[in-house]
């Protein structure tokens, strides 16, 4: 019992902390009031994927029947005028199973269809692990993750309990949500292990708990997120909240290895 009630838990908290973080920062208002509306709808496809376990064959199938009518609705409620139009012109035009196998496939499409895509799908590979495992190809990177194959979405430090234990960083998948370690003076997009190439960047007084990870070789960054030094954080929500970070890092010319479900 333990073990289906806690997948729940999650999406409570993340219901919870975006309430919280909205309140809290007016920028990030209405794109955390979508990610609530969008939050209902993925805990609604988590539970059903949990009791259907769809296979493989009929991932895109399943998610276009039971995931994505519910983020199509929320995207239309919720969404800005664009988002709105542009998910009703996907719906009367699009061949919606291409669009979730292109995902999956990781082949470059619009930011709607990205959005729609991994919002629907991303429930389904988190209530079904043995489904995301069959993501994984035989060639993916050693920094992927090591389930589904998908990019990092961010990385988190912990809380160790004791103020002088250096805690793991892990990494959040972008697409099954698995965490996984990974030194945390490894580049998590290119390898690079020169501390000197790796700069940090912040905005303490903003986010003391939050930071840019970047990589001077490859150009690429994640946000990080310390729990150690807000509890209260629920990783996959804060990041949606890091935009001024983003900006900061694309100011200097660096990419985020994964855009968010925002797609900041």
């Amino acid at each position: 019992m333990t073990l289906l009630a806690a997948p729940t838990t999650n999406y409570v908290r993340r219901r919870e902390r975006a309430r919280e973080l909205g309140a809290r920062f007016d920028f990030a208002q209405q794109p955390l009031a979508l990610y609530l509306a969008i939050v209902d709808a993925q805990e609604r496809a988590f539970e059903r994927a949990r009791n259907d376990s769809p296979s493989r064959a009929d991932l895109a199938p399943y998610v276009v029947r039971v995931a994505l009518p519910g983020v199509m609705e929320a995207a239309v409620a919720a969404g800005t005028e664009t988002l709105r139009e542009a998910t009703l012109l996907r719906f009367d035009e699009a061949d919606l199973e291409g669009l979730i196998e292109s995902w999956l496939a990781g082949d470059e499409t619009s930011g709607t269809d990205t959005f729609l895509a991994r919002a629907s799908t991303q429930p389904v590979l988190e209530a079904l692990p043995e489904l995301a495992a069959q993501l994984r190809r035989s060639d993916a990177g050693e920094r992927t993750c090591p389930r589904c194959g998908g990019l990092p979405q961010l990385a988190v430090f912990p809380e160790t309990g004791e103020a002088l234990l250096t805690a793991q960083r892990t990494l959040v998948c972008s697409r099954c949500a698995k965490e996984w370690v990974l030194s945390r003076m490894v580049c998590a997009s290119c390898g690079e292990t020169s501390g000197a190439k790796m700069p940090i960047l912040s905005d303490v007084d903003l986010f003391p708990h939050l930071r840019i990870d970047a990589c001077e070789i490859c150009r690429r960054y994640l946000i990080t997120v310390d729990l150690r030094k807000d509890p209260r954080a629920v990783p996959v929500v804060d990041e949606l909240v890091a935009l001024p970070l983003d900006l900061v890092a694309a100011e200097r010319g660096y990419t985020k290895i994964a855009r968010n479900l925002m797609g900041f």
